[in-house]
């Protein structure tokens, strides 16, 4: 996915999820095996991974700050972002969900949905926040250059340009057997005029 300015200000580190004096987490509540530091410190290292290409590595830290501060969308987003960028459409596409749902406005949020949405093969809600997304930031071509891909895809399903030729994705073998004029049982089509001529012959 494209970068996204990181956005700090929705209270990382400040907010539920039971975190004190700055973002960081009760020493009695930290968990074995929680990484070092503090929430914001996870978000910044995770989004920095994220930001050198590591989105797994990314997922791991981003996943932590999360749970601790559930309410961050700037969380939840860097963590659909590492998601998406991980090939984990669906986790991905939760997360995007959740920003969009608390904050329709958010041009980005409706943008991850869709693409997240094309990727799990569902473009019709691909198309509905991608148009979205276009609508809130008609400047932005990646944005209108996911919605023609999607709408292409839906068109093409549609047969608008025609019948898909074999090998195409959505291309289906035509239906075998007595509708084909085949016999019973048979996978073979029929054979050739030609050849039945020089049998015969």
């Amino acid at each position: 996915m494209d970068e996204r300015d990181e956005r700090v200000d929705d209270g990382v580190g400040g907010g539920a999820g039971g975190a004190v004096g700055g973002g960081g987490v009760p020493e009695q509540q930290r968990r074995s095996g929680d990484p070092a530091g503090d929430v914001y410190e996870w978000f910044r290292r995770g989004a920095k991974l994220l930001a050198q290409g590591n989105p797994a590595a990314a997922e791991q830290l981003l996943a932590r700050a999360a749970a601790a501060e559930p309410a961050s969308r700037s969380i939840r987003e860097s963590l659909a972002r590492a998601q998406f960028d991980a090939g984990s459409y669906a986790a991905a596409l939760e997360n995007f969900r959740t920003v969009a749902l608390a904050d329709p406005s958010d041009d980005y949020a409706q943008f991850g949905w869709g693409v997240a949405a094309a990727r799990l093969g569902d473009f019709e809600s691909s198309a509905e926040h991608l148009a979205l997304a276009v609508a809130m930031r008609p400047d932005a071509d990646h944005y209108r250059a996911a919605l023609r891909q999607t709408r292409a895809t839906l068109a093409a399903r549609a047969g608008a340009f025609g019948p898909l030729l074999p090998g195409a994705p959505g291309y289906l073998e035509p239906p075998r057997g007595r509708a084909s004029g085949q016999e019973p049982g048979t996978t073979a089509g029929p054979e050739p005029t030609g050849e039945r001529d020089r049998r015969d012959g």
